[in-house]
């Protein structure tokens, strides 16, 4: 694909492959303007004489670099050099990768207003998870067997009572919760990692990632290819924070990643609840000492409905009724083509191998009916239809 048809989504996510290139300082470029001339920039070593100080931000800590000395700009400078962003937005594409920029239609609704939210979604599997309940479910990697049971537990029964579970696709208990919501037929959880979708980390949980993309989503703000560093770790644990309603910790250390999302929760006003262990246990101490400092305490599926303000869901039922008119033939053939990256219509023409006017028309039909939206010559698809109200033009389905 030619730079000059390349979506901004391209260029942004060839910026956040750049070593220590975190959250923060990538909102800070992406607000300098056109991200093709910020990209430019960049590669030329010019960025300090447009706005450089635009990205001066703290630590890996806080997603972001320090920048004084202009040695890390030197060192993306060299790095941007070797990366073609129309190669790795090819690469997504192979790879089925769905991307969402803050700001378009297909970015989840559920971060837009968090106060540090991700530039860029990369995803595989159906955003639409997400407008249910969400819970997030964390703890220790090295969980016992009982933290694993009670993991479990509360991810396959949230699930079936159509709760979104959420975690960190990390060893112990979060592949626990993941696996316990994959086991029944209620709805699908959401798994948030720190690396490229290509190859989620750990690989011993990649054959649960799959699981987890098939029936539910998993979600990263990094692009294929990119490793997961570990400054990523305590950086994605922010968003599993700001996607779920109810955080849930049910093993922990004093120390580590769970402590870090309830950090996060805090930050975000998210209730925290904490599943009681032995005391003396270290696998407990955190969860023991969140219990004394005032969070809330879970010894059932109950507990965490009465946290998210809810009776019963029934199973496999979302909160809400998706207004939309159901696609089908050409429309339902283009709006999965389409996915969850910004397309041209040749791209679509292409992939679904109809005429230019047939799928201009079924573009058309899912523009109207709240489907998609059209921005800079790209198809965008829309993540739901909560702000779609019918506008009365569709007369009928290509």
């Amino acid at each position: 694909m030619s730079a000059d048809v390349l979506p901004h989504e391209a260029y942004l996510a060839a910026m956040s492959t750049l070593d220590g290139l975190g959250p923060a300082t990538l909102r800070r470029l992406a607000a300098l303007g056109d991200p093709a001339d910020t990209w430019t920039a960049l590669r030329r070593g010019t960025l300090r004489g447009t706005g450089a100080h635009a990205v001066r931000v703290g630590g890996p800590r806080a997603g972001g670099v320090r920048a004084g000395s202009g040695d890390r700009f030197d060192e993306w400078r060299l790095a941007a050099q070797r990366i073609d962003p129309g190669r790795l937005w090819e690469q997504l594409r192979h790879h089925d990768v769905g991307v969402a920029s803050i700001g378009t239609a297909g970015y989840p609704p559920q971060l837009i207003d968090d106060p540090d939210p991700p530039v860029l979604v990369f995803h595989l599997g159906d955003l639409r998870v997400l407008e249910r309940p969400r819970v997030a479910i964390v703890g220790t990697r090295r969980a016992t067997g009982y933290g694993l049971e009670v993991a479990h537990h509360l991810g396959r029964g949230l699930a079936e009572v159509g709760v979104c579970v959420v975690s960190g696709l990390a060893l112990g208990i979060d592949a626990a919760a993941h696996a316990g919501a994959c086991s029944g037929d209620g709805a699908g959880p959401a798994a948030v990692v720190a690396a490229g979708l290509d190859a989620p980390c750990p690989v011993a949980n990649r054959a649960l990632a799959r699981r987890v993309a098939s029936c539910g989503l998993v979600v990263s703000e990094v692009p294929v290819g990119v490793s997961a560093q570990p400054w990523r770790f305590p950086v994605r644990n922010r968003i599993i924070a700001a996607l779920a309603q109810v955080v849930v910790v049910v093993e922990s250390a004093d120390r580590g990643g769970s402590m870090s999302t309830v950090e996060h929760a805090a930050v975000r006003d998210r209730t925290v609840l904490a599943v009681p262990g032995p005391v003396g246990a270290p696998s407990s101490a955190g969860t023991n000492a969140l219990i004394a400092d005032g969070a809330g305490v879970c010894t059932s599926i109950e507990d965490v409905l009465v946290a998210l303000g809810l009776a019963a869901v029934p199973a496999g039922r979302a909160p809400s009724v998706d207004p939309r008119p159901e696609p089908t033939g050409v429309a339902s053939s283009v709006l999965e083509a389409l996915g969850w990256r910004p397309e041209s219509i040749e791209f679509l023409v292409g992939r679904v191998g109809l005429s230019v006017q047939a799928v201009a028309a079924a573009v058309g039909w899912l523009e109207v009916n709240g489907w998609v939206t059209l921005a800079g010559g790209f198809v965008e698809r829309r993540s739901d239809g909560s702000a779609w109200r019918p506008s009365g033009h569709a007369d009928g389905r290509p």
